[in-house]
């Protein structure tokens, strides 16, 4: 009888370490984020993305002759906030919301306000991706008491690095096509500005 009571009590001593070598032996659900496959994305992805940094006047056209914009310094100020939505692993459409606000030579400033639809594609090598955008929208026109509502067009191109699986961050390029049409055609100007912005891109 004393024999059965110390087995008894050999046996519910040991079983924390049996159940404790049973769970070390299976792995975690959870799988490290460096073993991600090359596709991290499937169709109903989506994300965000927020962005800030500058707006460059480059190029402005009137009648077929470059002509100063009047912009100074050549450096203003520019912002988006885009969203996307993920067709297939390397195709994706969205929105673009932005804002560009650049300072002119007599100390005033020109505010643009640009809403478009966006279709794009990307590649990614590990971590790194790399998108590439096309926007087609409209866009508001501020200056002084002048207000002006026309067609817009953007071609763009990034790099982020993905950090974990909700953030990447990363640079964007922009050339952003503005024109500017009157009842002269002689008047028509054709605005060519370049932004490069600091990105943030939230995945879910």
């Amino acid at each position: 009888m004393r024999k059965a009571g110390i087995l008894v009590l050999i046996s519910l001593l040991g079983l924390p370490f049996l159940l404790f070598a049973q769970d070390s032996g299976n792995p975690d659900v959870e799988t490290d984020w460096d073993d991600f496959s090359s596709e991290l994305y499937v169709t109903g992805d989506q994300s965000f993305i927020i962005s800030l940094g500058v707006g460059i006047p480059t190029i402005f056209i009137n009648n077929g002759q470059i002509i100063n914009h009047q912009i100074t310094p050549p450096v203003g100020g520019a912002g988006s906030l885009v969203y996307n939505y993920h067709l297939s692993p390397s195709l994706f459409i969205g929105f673009d919301l932005g804002l560009k606000f650049l300072p002119t030579i007599g100390g005033n400033t020109l505010f643009l306000i640009p809403v478009g639809g966006r279709v794009g594609t990307q590649f990614s090598i590990w971590r790194f991706e790399f998108p590439i955008a096309f926007t087609f929208g409209l866009s508001w026109h501020n200056y002084l008491n002048f207000g002006y509502f026309n067609i817009f067009a953007k071609a763009g191109a990034a790099a982020f690095f993905r950090v974990n699986s909700e953030w990447s961050f990363g640079l964007t390029a922009n050339w952003c096509l503005f024109p500017e049409w009157t009842s002269d055609p002689a008047k028509n100007v054709y605005g060519n500005i370049l932004e490069l912005l600091i990105s943030a891109r939230y995945h879910f």
